[in-house]
């Protein structure tokens, strides 16, 4: 994730980098009139909820379309964007909701101790990006566990973290690790289910640490979205959506009933982003991101 791990994997072997890269190489010459669809008028969003969508699932649109895109739609922040694009999310009036560009990869994190002095080099300087920019979030993970104990890789991000919280205090960044799933998505993966994440927020005791909450991940690991919700909101920074299986549209061809989760975040009082995260499958990608944020408009 530099901005080679802006999400999980497209396509095995497929890094979300090169989908990226592949996309926008095969869209050149493409004006915007030929990707963005014409916005119907739509009745204002409800204000109860922020909203965003995540970068690297709309490859095909540049940056600067996925933020007429968003605006058009009725909201107006991205994730999962790095400094590069930051200029142009600010001269649409678009909210890098999640910032990105510290770590080295979904793999290489916290909870190896042989990759800390260059995530604490990285995440320093970064922290300094996002909060000159006048950004907030900065994500975050565990890494995997190769071959670690989960208490002893906890141990380890736990004292990776608190190396580099302090500067986060004093710039008012929030750094946030995703939960991801070990099943299917991620072999592996450390951070895996919300129990870990909420005992490593407890260990280090800062408002400046917190854990992306990834509905789609935690469905597939552990289920009971929104009692976790209840009980655990406080330590959730951020939300990232998906359909679940299959990772697409969160309609009601998968298993999670999003307007319901999204009432349940809604009455925590919570303040922050819910993304999208989900891979367009349907020949209207903006159509089902539309969709998408009026399920979630509640």
């Amino acid at each position: 994730m530099p901005i080679h791990s802006i999400g999980p994997d497209p396509a095995p072997g497929l890094t979300r980098r090169d989908a990226l890269r592949m996309a926008v190489a095969g869209s050149v010459g493409l004006g915007a009139a030929a990707v963005l669809p014409a916005f119907a008028a739509t009745a204002p969003l409800k204000g109860n909820l922020k909203h965003s969508v995540a970068r690297w699932t709309f490859p095909e649109q540049s940056i600067a379309q996925l933020c007429q895109t968003v605006k058009g739609i009725g909201f107006a922040a991205i994730d999962l964007v790095g400094p590069a694009d930051w200029p142009t999310l600010k001269a649409h009036g678009v909210d890098s909701a999640m910032c990105n560009g510290a770590e080295l990869g979904l793999t290489k994190g916290f909870a190896g101790r042989q990759f800390h002095e260059e995530l604490i080099e990285r995440y320093t300087r970064h922290i300094d990006l996002v909060a000159d920019a006048g950004y907030r979030n900065l994500i975050c993970f565990s890494g995997n566990r190769n071959g670690m104990d989960p208490q002893e890789g906890m141990a380890h991000a736990e004292a990776g973290l608190k190396r580099v919280l302090g500067h986060a205090e004093k710039r008012g960044v929030v750094l946030v690790m995703e939960l991801l799933n070990s099943r299917v998505d991620h072999p592996d993966y450390l951070c895996d289910h919300s129990a870990w994440g909420v005992e490593l927020c407890r260990r280090i005791g800062s408002d400046h640490f917190g854990l992306l909450y990834d509905i789609y991940h935690m469905q597939i690991m552990e289920g009971d979205i929104i009692a976790t919700i209840g009980r655990h909101h406080a330590y959730f920074k951020h939300y990232h959506t998906a359909g679940v299986p299959g990772r697409h549209e969160i309609g009601d061809q998968q298993e999670l009933h999003y307007p319901a989760i999204c009432r349940a975040i809604r009455d925590t009082g919570f303040d922050g982003y819910l993304a999208q995260e989900f891979m367009p499958a349907a020949p209207d990608p903006v159509g089902s991101l539309r969709e998408a944020i009026r399920l979630c408009d509640v």
